[in-house]
């Protein structure tokens, strides 16, 4: 998630162990002393064989054997400029800001552009975040393609400049056309690009493909939880369809061609006052009033089929048929779309939380499809997906294929099982099923717990997060964006921060109320470091990787692979020094190669001041599989990497860093920048700005000077 937008209640009340704590106790474990640091060191298991975790050679014998692969940029130094920084040898395009028309029903951008609803539901929407490419031309995969983008929240400044700013912004009702505009600002955004003859890339305007999801479409919902009573509202007395979707952060695809867009920060949108379920509180729905008082439109004159009244949750009616009570049940899923047709579905089997993005794991013939994500809120969890059906390869569908998209999609992703993740501090961990008859930490059947009917699954998703505390789940330093290695099933996931832990050997102090927003901790207040969170006072954050014996399996083992912080920081875990010294790392992405081998790339998003002083928010670059850990490191990267990490690029002035992916031929890579301050003034994205601009979020291309493959 943004910072922007970052979650700062107490939500998670379980008191299950946080992941501090289980480093503490694998450290008193093998009590292990890395000079200079004044605590303990961990040394993790071996078995991830020449990706770089084992210190033991004998464990690699069935390790894929990698090719050589070298990064051949020069790291850059920090920058701290209204211009986006990047190796030499490289330039950087600003492609598709938001307000960029899609067709002719939006009139071209310029800097005093009044919104209204049909302009903004006709263009690129705002502060741009995941994205993916999607061919339409196989022979010409890498240079022409739909892109699907991310619009994860708004700037209510930007967005109404130039009438000085949003009205009754803070209480009052909000005008209609004011809330329509921000609903369409929202969601997502399909439009077809391509590389020109020139060199340059450009969007294909009134294209067939370019689309925006938006706050008010409408999406059907599969899974366990469509047509049951939890999500039947007035506007679906069936509960089969829903509308909106809201705060899409990171992403994901799927190997049958669609995009998978995940649903982050919102509850913030709805309010109820009274009616409070406890999956309610336990996510946070508002009360009083939502982050941009979309329910005061409610009642307008304009108002159509009470599109503003179902951000209000408050029940009114007899039933749920006859209010909005269970609107926020509708939300919180992962949502699939096939970028060549517009059609679209909730996948409620993935679980119901504050989803940070979904990524598929290694396919197997003949194994099932899995799917990662994580919670992005402070000590919450990862979970991960395990499809009933095995793969089929003949379902790796190629562009303009006029197979069913979606109905692969509900083979893979409507039925299967959802795992939530519990790490023990030797460096293993298991995964725990959340299904009606799973065992809960004190003996009780989880439906039982949850306090449902014995095979009401579509209860247990909806109280997904209830039902992983009962579980045991271990909380984590906030799950932000995974990645996986599609030749070795290695996962990383980026847990951005967590400024509230604490010392080894203190005791937890628990929040109970989930009221006081300055306790910055979700369940905990503070909690002591342990395995994956090995760091008190954690403003640098840290990436972790697992590997599991086989892609189905419900056991793993886990290291951590690299710990941001200042190079000047006490506890600089892995060594860093000013040219890659970073902090909250964020997005995250694995370019995988023709060799095998690949290099993962991390985008932060920065609040660490030890970093904010010197740069802004950055992309850089590793290949795994040219870091080993060395004796009595805690982390893969160590003292010795540090030529092996490299800085490849920083954003302007006051913005995110996120959104990643390579083209095809590896020729390109994009990413977005998100919230900036003042920028971008040219379609260079490297030419500081002279003056001021209105901010524009955007997608930025950047390629090689000679035309080769990014990095290398």
């Amino acid at each position: 998630m943004s910072k922007e937008i970052e979650e700062h209640r107490n939500l998670n009340h379980s008191g299950n162990e946080p992941f501090s704590s289980v480093l503490e106790k694998h450290i008193s474990r093998r009590s292990i002393m890395r000079g200079g640091l004044g605590m303990a060191a961990l040394t993790v298991f071996g078995g991830f064989g020449l990706a770089g975790c084992s210190d033991n050679d004998d464990d690699d014998d069935d390790a894929p054997v990698k090719n050589a692969l070298t990064l051949a940029f020069e790291a850059i130094a920090g920058s701290k400029t209204d211009a986006f920084a990047v190796a030499a040898g490289y330039t950087a395009q600003v492609l598709i800001p938001w307000g960029t028309p899609l067709n002719n029903a939006a009139p071209a951008w310029r800097e005093d552009l009044g919104f209204t609803p049909e302009i903004q539901l006709n263009s690129v929407g705002m502060h741009h975040d995941g994205m993916a490419p999607f061919p339409l031309d196989e022979a010409n995969a890498a240079n022409h393609f739909i892109l699907a983008l991310n619009n994860e929240y708004i700037d209510q400044g930007a967005l109404w400049a130039p009438q000085g700013g949003p009205t009754n912004k803070n209480e009052g009702a909000r005008p209609a056309d004011e809330v329509r505009t921000e609903i369409n600002a929202h969601g997502v955004t399909l439009v077809e690009v391509r590389k020109a003859a020139n060199g340059q890339w450009e969007h294909v305007l009134n294209s067939q493909y370019n689309r925006r999801y938006t706050s008010a479409t409408e999406f059907a919902l599969s899974g366990p939880v469509a047509g049951t009573d939890y999500v039947k509202t007035k506007f679906s007395p069936t509960g089969l369809v829903t509308r909106g979707t809201n705060n899409n952060c990171a992403n994901g695809y799927t190997p049958w061609g669609t995009y998978l867009t995940c649903e982050e920060n919102w509850p913030g949108y709805f309010v109820k006052d009274s009616g409070r379920e406890i999956d309610d509180d336990r996510l946070g729905i508002e009360t009083g009033r939502g982050r941009y008082g979309w329910e005061t439109a409610a009642g307008d004159a304009s108002e159509q089929n009470d599109e503003f009244a179902r951000f209000n949750a408050t029940p009114t009616g007899a039933n749920a048929t006859e209010d909005y009570r269970n609107e926020p049940r509708t939300f919180g899923y992962i949502v699939e779309i096939d970028p060549y047709t517009g059609d679209r579905v909730k996948r409620t089997h993935l679980g119901r939380f504050r989803h940070e993005g979904c990524w598929p794991g290694k396919l197997v013939a003949g194994e099932p499809v899995v799917f990662y994500t994580g919670h992005d809120s402070r000590n919450e969890y990862i979970y991960k997906f395990v499809s009933d059906a095995v793969w089929d390869p003949a379902d790796q569908l190629a562009a303009g294929s006029a197979a069913d998209r979606l109905a692969i999609g509900a083979k893979y992703m409507d039925k299967g099982t959802l795992y939530v993740a519990q790490f023990n501090a030797d460096g293993s961990g298991q995964w725990l099923p959340l299904t009606p008859e799973s065992t809960t930490q004190d003996g009780r059947r989880l439906s039982t717990a949850l306090g449902l009917a014995n095979n009401d699954l579509a209860g247990v998703i909806i109280h997904t997060c209830d039902a992983a505390d009962l579980m045991g789940a271990t909380p984590m330093d906030r799950p932000e964006w995974g990645a996986v290695d599609p030749v070795s099933g290695e996962v990383y996931m980026t847990l951005t921060n967590n400024y509230k832990r604490t010392e080894a050997g203190t005791a937890p102090t628990f929040t109970n109320d989930g009221s006081a927003v300055e306790d910055l901790g979700v369940g905990y207040n503070y909690a002591p470091v342990n395995g994956p969170n090995p760091r008190a006072d954690n403003e640098g954050g840290q990436v972790i990787r697992w590997r599991e014996p086989s892609v189905g399996a419900t056991t793993f083992e886990w290291d951590i692979f690299v710990c941001g912080a200042a190079a000047s920081d006490a506890n600089n875990l892995s060594g860093l020094t000013e040219l890659n010294q970073f902090a909250s790392p964020d997005g995250l992405f694995f370019d995988a190669r023709e060799d095998g081998q690949g290099i993962l790339w991390i985008e932060t998003d920065n609040g660490y001041d030890a970093v904010t002083d010197y740069t802004n928010d950055q992309v850089l670059a590793v290949v795994p599989a040219n870091v080993k850990k060395a004796d009595g490191d805690i982390t893969v990267v160590g003292a010795a990497d540090q030529a092996q990490l490299k800085r490849f690029a920083v954003g302007p002035n006051g913005c995110e860093v996120t959104g990643i992916f390579t083209n095809a031929d590896k020729t390109a890579l994009f990413v977005n920048i998100q919230h900036p301050g003042n920028w971008p003034s040219t379609t260079d994205a490297t030419v500081v700005t002279s003056g001021t601009v209105r901010p524009r979020a955007s997608t930025v291309v950047i390629q090689k000077v000679d035309g080769g493959k990014i990095g290398v």
